[in-house]
């Protein structure tokens, strides 16, 4: 891919911030949800959290996780950093896309428990461990997404193999 115009690179890098500080925000609307659902034992409370986490995870959350790829990549390709130049940005992308793997499968089991809570009968007590385990999910998922905020900001130094060799291409004399 071509180097983008300085203008083109500002607009794709302020559409790959965007998306990853809303999917990191999102990210802790869902913390604070299902602190809330385990925390609280009122069915009426708890029953519209889980089905609000349900809500955020598929339409807010899986959008930005998404945008924040394809915008990640498209930075990256359209820049002189490249994609698989620099280990910051190999690892920054591992990142990315484990994470949204671990999301899109950890979503059906928050569908399960919105479904449970919408439902008449519902108690505070029902699937507890499910319920405990979306807590420590969430919270996991913030801190990997501050590792790649870190890794963003500080910007490691080392150039992967391919990296190195394209540096060495572009150093030879024509």
């Amino acid at each position: 891919m071509a180097t983008m115009s300085p203008r083109v690179r500002k607009l794709a890098l302020t559409a790959h911030v965007t998306a990853s500080v809303g999917w990191f925000g999102a990210v802790a609307v869902f913390l604070a949800l299902a602190v809330t659902g385990l925390a609280t034992r009122d069915a009426a409370t708890v029953g519209p959290a889980y089905v609000a986490m349900d809500v955020t995870g598929w339409y807010v959350i899986v959008p930005l996780c998404l945008a924040s790829l394809v915008t990640g990549v498209v930075s990256s390709l359209g820049t002189t950093w490249g994609l698989l130049r620099h280990y910051w940005i190999t690892v920054k992308l591992a990142i990315t896309v484990l994470a949204t793997g671990a999301l899109l499968l950890h979503l059906p089991p928050i569908s399960r428990v919105a479904t449970a809570a919408a439902a008449p009968g519902w108690t505070g007590a029902d699937l507890v461990d499910l319920r405990t385990r979306l807590v420590v999910q969430s919270g996991a998922a913030l801190l990997v997404l501050l590792g790649a905020t870190a890794l963003s900001v500080y910007k490691p130094q080392g150039r992967t193999r391919h990296g190195q060799r394209h540096k060495e291409r572009q150093a030879a004399p024509a």
